[in-house]
């Protein structure tokens, strides 16, 4: 992930909270979200019992490994753990392998990356994908000290946060009553950058690609992507990209959060304008948003390490979802 310099100017605040979102208050975004999935608010269906000890566990022991940047042992490392983890939980796993290229650095050509896909129910063809990128970012650019740019940094709630929810959420998924597949997929390469001239989302491109070309492809109706979820104070205003081309997932999740008063989600805020992976996934015909804790203080910085990272802030994050899933048609 990296900000954009200001917000976007036809963003309106939803001052009638979830609501009057829901009532439509807020402004008509430019773009139709797509076809994405209903999420029916009359459906009584409670959230997971999320163990927010075990996630922030999991955390911990992602970041034992140390950095995980994509090509290097660190990552290698953390594809066993998750492999092992969801074949463990009942996950069909499958791994969409590619290279990348780096192209202020000659020396990183054609660098092996791989996402993770784990797939419930995969008989499906109607599908919902939860997502995060799974790599940290090599260089601790945000450090005010340059000479502490290259010093190993675990990239806890940034790479980190996202992986450890969902390797919690997956001990849940065989007992909730799904009307649709979920794949939980995890991003390679999301920001494996050296200097602004390289690319960024080499995953979510790769995946994107792919499922456009698929022949006999599952029906994806929307994706929420997880960045930066587990700050110990996280605020989650509504992503002005995601508003713009996913209006109506937008509102089935904060209203969620509205009902279970999951405070870290703001409804009358809109948030810093994100490029992301649920960038190239609505590029690519996949209705997708972003929760995202962009105000967190330790982003790309040495100190962003589990100590300053909650497993009851995966707890908030992880109840929405689990409601959302379990009212999706």
């Amino acid at each position: 992930m990296y900000r954009v310099a200001g917000r976007i100017a036809w963003a309106v605040l939803l001052v009638g909270g979830v609501e009057g979102c829901m009532n439509g208050s807020a402004e008509t975004p430019t773009k139709k979200s797509g076809d994405v999935f209903a999420a029916d608010r009359e459906d009584a269906v409670k959230p997971v019992d999320f163990d927010a000890r075990r996630a922030y566990s999991y955390l911990e022991e992602l970041c034992k490994i140390g950095p995980r940047i994509s090509g290097s042992e660190g990552m290698k490392k953390q594809q066993q753990m998750l492999e092992k983890h969801f074949k463990e939980q009942g996950g069909k796993i499958d791994w969409q392998r590619f290279t990348a290229t780096v192209k202020s650095d000659p020396r990183r050509q054609q660098v092996p990356m791989a996402n993770l896909i784990v797939s419930w129910y995969p008989d499906r063809m109607r599908r919902v994908i939860l997502c995060s990128h799974y790599d940290t970012r090599p260089l601790a650019d945000q450090e005010s000290d340059a000479r502490n740019w290259r010093k190993p940094f675990l990239g806890a709630n940034d790479g980190g946060s996202g992986v450890a929810l969902l390797m919690e959420l997956a001990h849940h998924m065989n007992d909730l009553k799904l009307n649709v597949g979920v794949d939980f997929v995890f991003f390679d390469g999301e920001e494996y950058v050296f200097e602004e001239r390289d690319e960024y989302f080499f995953g979510s491109k790769h995946f994107g690609r792919t499922y456009r070309r698929m022949r006999d492809r599952p029906f994806y109706g929307a994706a929420i992507l997880l960045d930066m979820v587990a700050g110990k104070k996280p605020h989650f205003p509504i992503d002005p990209y995601s508003w713009e081309r996913a209006p109506d997932l937008v509102r089935a999740v904060w209203s969620i959060a509205h009902e279970l008063e999951c405070s870290a989600f703001d409804a009358n805020a809109m948030g810093r304008a994100m490029q992301d992976d649920h960038v190239p996934l609505n590029q690519n015909g996949i209705p997708a948003i972003d929760i995202i804790d962009a105000g967190y203080p330790h982003w790309h910085k040495l100190s962003d390490t589990p100590a300053n990272c909650s497993g009851t802030s995966m707890e908030q994050v992880a109840k929405v979802l689990s409601v959302w899933l379990q009212r999706v048609k």
